[in-house]
């Protein structure tokens, strides 16, 4: 996908230059150096963008949980009469819905828009919505520009794994994913941080705390998408950070690293391949394991200063607190990111992270000592974003033909975000501060999650047995992954 240059003029001087065949030898100790020069560039020059983006959608997603501390569902007369959260939870299950439901578009037309384009525009359109948000003034109003909000949100992650798996190879993937994703951990403390900041400003121009956290937060989006806009190449073969000499080496070894994509830059969007994604076992195992991760996930971002809170703390002590569990998981998930990348493998990896996070939910759901459940977020939190790179970058490295890899990434996320719906019901704020039920749910989720990622495991190498023994030669000149020479990654 992102081997696309910028216009139609580069896509011919590449052609005649045929950057997309392999017959170098790229082990050379020149070659070498030119590899080191182009991933610095593009860790320095793209990796910075792709993280702020996702520190904003983050920020501008869970912002509710910190609005709500500061009076949202008071304010707009939510619930009062009868002190659920039944309004509040409506409109986060309509923010879910539409965030899934524009995930597959958008990374089906993001080839054609380009990634420069499409990007930006998707992050400028939700900072405005978040912005709207600081305005709402009842149920109603809350609940229309939550809609909204997930489907200008909802394309940007799984748009940005695609544009990802264009730039490096699969080698390199699943590190460079942690880099950004660290960005939502860091969102976690750094939202609490911003968001007992921005609450001094309560009474400012008559707007209360919570609309202030709304209007500030959608305007570093703006400014965000402003960057990336300016920022973004479209791809390596025209990228301008990079010179003539290292857009040809970036383009070949590319190829040369991960395989079947020299047809991908002229490849014609075909509904064999979406259902090549649709009806792999590999996307249903991985985004189930996901959907179990990613509602571990909302609870945290929605959820954990409410929780804090409800342990005996005040609304600002609060963010403050659930700002040193959320550091930590950033710290380690770039370590197993690269532990990922350095021994190849994904799923054996998340083996052994999992286990962290389901110590975590075991043991929060079973005690009431208020020590023991913060300690415990700490393995929650690490446990979970830990295991995001490898099940993000595994479903892409086996995933080839542009289309396929576009669906296929789009699909895993999509199922996974439902985790969202998930979270929204099972921690009503009547339960706390045990949570017992909601613990537990996500811990058998989590469970059943571990035993998806060691079935997509055996299934994976059982694959790869099949191809060395010749099995597949019959897909010979497909050009995809199911190419004989095409080694699925564990």
């Amino acid at each position: 996908m992102t081997l696309q240059p910028d216009n139609k003029a580069e896509m011919e001087e590449v052609e005649k230059r045929d950057l997309y065949t392999v017959d170098d030898d790229l082990d050379t100790e020149h070659d070498r150096a030119l590899t080191r020069k182009v991933l610095w560039k593009l860790d320095t020059r793209i990796l910075p963008v792709l993280a702020l983006l996702f520190l904003c959608s983050f920020l501008d997603r869970t912002n509710v949980g910190n609005a709500r501390l500061y009076g949202l569902q008071k304010e707009l007369g939510m619930d009062t009469d009868n002190h659920s959260d039944r309004q509040y939870d409506q409109g986060l299950a309509v923010f879910y819905a539409t965030y899934v439901v524009s995930e597959i578009p958008s990374n089906l037309v993001l080839k054609r828009i380009t990634p420069r384009v499409w990007l930006p525009f998707l992050t400028f359109a939700w900072g405005v919505v978040s912005m709207c948000m600081g305005f709402v003034q009842n149920f109603a109003g809350f609940v229309s520009v939550r809609a909204v909000l997930g489907l200008t949100e909802g394309g940007l992650l799984p748009g940005m794994i695609l544009y990802l798996s264009g730039l490096y190879t699969r080698r390199e993937l699943a590190l460079r994913i942690g880099l950004f994703y660290t960005a939502a951990s860091l969102s976690g403390a750094f939202g609490g941080l911003l968001a007992r900041g921005i609450s001094e400003m309560a009474g400012r121009e008559g707007y209360s705390a919570w609309r202030w956290i709304f209007i500030l937060e959608g305007v570093m989006t703006i400014a965000a998408s402003l960057v990336a806009a300016l920022l973004l190449p479209n791809g390596l073969a025209g990228a301008r950070f990079l010179t003539p000499e290292e857009r040809d080496h970036a383009v070949r070894r590319l190829v040369q690293g991960q395989a079947s994509r020299d047809g991908e830059v002229s490849e014609k969007f075909s509904w064999h391949e979406v259902g090549r994604a649709v009806f792999s076992w590999q996307t249903w195992l991985t985004a189930s394991a996901y959907f179990g991760i990613l509602a571990g996930l909302y609870s945290f971002g929605l959820f954990l200063p409410t929780i804090i809170a409800a342990l005996g703390h005040t609304a600002n002590d609060a963010q403050l607190w659930s700002v040193i569990p959320y550091a930590v998981a950033s710290v380690v998930t770039v370590i197993v990111a690269f532990l990922s990348d350095r021994f190849q493998v994904r799923g054996i990896i998340m083996l052994f992270t999992m286990p962290i996070a389901i110590v975590g939910y075991a043991v929060i759901a079973n005690t009431s000592n208020a020590h023991v459940k913060y300690g415990m977020t700490f393995l929650m939190a690490t446990g979970l974003y830990s295991s995001v790179p490898p099940v993000l970058g595994w479903l892409a490295n086996n995933s080839a033909g542009h289309y396929k890899r576009a669906t296929a990434a789009a699909l895993q996320l999509a199922i996974a975000n439902c985790g969202g719906f998930v979270t929204v019901f099972i921690y009503p704020s009547r339960q706390g501060p045990q949570y017992h039920k909601g613990h537990t749910i996500i811990l058998s989720l989590l469970v059943a999650g571990w035993f998806m990622i060691l079935g997509n495991v055996l299934y994976c190498r059982k694959i790869n047995r099949d191809k060395a023994s010749g099995r597949y030669d019959q897909y010979r000149g497909t050009g995809d992954d199911r190419e004989p020479s095409f080694k699925l990654v564990l």
